[in-house]
């Protein structure tokens, strides 16, 4: 089994940037979004359990899951949220688990935006956190997503203070300056990883 790092990080902190610069190295990438979407394909257990309970108008025509309107309802809905997370966190633990069993790589690296809300740090050796300053998470959030300052906020009211973040890290990344800096950083926790992957049976 690969030595796990977790990475995260808040809303526009660049995880994904940061993730793609790991995966030059030769790092394989393991990523909780695309896993949360992978449980719920039309097909799997996840979607039909989904269906069941809300019915077939939370389907697309051609039987996906109509994202939008399920958001509408677990917002309405705290018991629909709380429902929801408890059949799909479980789903998600087991397959993020089973991909870092299944890496080839010295290390893999675990993107979970939410490893700290959800107390998966348990699941790595070490957790890496993308550090930037509130006020560019909130410029780049804006720019990407093309949504409200106001909306920017309510998310990161939602998630983890950046010192709750930085209290869980082992390891800080700063993505506020430019890339020639980034890259910089990931070689030389690329370097450090390799290293801690190597002794971890010695």
């Amino acid at each position: 089994m690969s030595y796990i790092i977790g990475l995260t990080g808040g809303i526009g902190s660049g995880k994904t940037t940061v993730a793609k610069l790991f995966a030059e190295h030769g790092v394989e990438i393991i990523d909780a979004d695309i896993i949360a979407r992978q449980v719920v394909k039309p097909g799997t257990d996840g979607l039909a359990a989904i269906a069941e309970k809300f019915g077939k108008n939370i389907l697309t025509l051609d039987g996906e899951l109509d994202r939008t309107r399920l958001r509408e309802k677990i917002f309405a809905n705290p018991k629909d949220k709380e429902w929801l997370n408890n059949l799909l966190h479980p789903m998600i633990r087991k397959r993020m688990i089973e991909d870092c069993e299944q890496a080839t790589s010295s290390y893999c690296l675990l993107v979970v935006p939410l490893l700290v809300e959800n107390n998966l740090t348990s699941l790595t050796n070490r957790v890496l956190v993308i550090d930037v300053s509130e006020e560019t998470q909130i410029e780049r959030t804006i720019a990407r997503d093309s949504v409200s300052r106001q909306q920017v906020e309510n998310i990161l009211a939602s998630q983890a203070t950046r010192d709750q973040r930085i209290k869980a890290a082992n390891d800080l990344i700063t993505n506020d300056s430019n890339s020639d800096t980034l890259k910089e950083q990931v070689v030389v926790l690329h370097n450090k990883y390799l290293a801690l992957a190597n002794n971890k049976d010695g």
